[in-house]
């Protein structure tokens, strides 16, 4: 299944999802769908994640010798779910600020679940 597929499923999917992108380990957009038509500032937002995944990544690793799954941050105009994708990728998803995470999280585990077995 392509990436550009089980992006736009995983926006279509989740109630108040606006855009998910998956990007590479230096943050730069591999495949994005958005239902806004907000590319630029979902590929930038995705740029941001991946530098605080990758932060968060060293530090649960140091501390917790675990790795990050997934992490979401609320804001006044919205959310924004990001997790890792295997060790060189991650996926970012925007969500309305009244959508309910729970649902969301799980589709968004479901999404990255695919990504891994497309990409490894």
């Amino acid at each position: 299944m392509p990436f550009k597929k089980i992006l736009a499923e995983l926006v279509a999917a989740t109630p108040g999802a606006t855009g998910a992108i998956l990007a590479d380990g230096e943050g730069e957009a591999v495949e994005l769908a958005c239902s806004s038509g907000g590319d630029y500032e979902l590929k930038l937002l995705a740029a941001h994640q991946s530098i605080i995944l990758g932060q968060l990544r060293e530090v649960n690793g140091r501390l917790f010798e675990a790795e990050s799954s997934d992490l979401v941050i609320t804001t006044r105009a919205g959310r924004c779910i990001a997790g890792t994708v295997g060790a060189d990728y991650a996926l970012v998803m925007t969500i309305h600020r009244d959508t309910g995470v729970g649902p969301a999280l799980h589709r968004f585990r479901d999404s990255r679940e695919q990504l891994v077995k497309e990409i490894y």
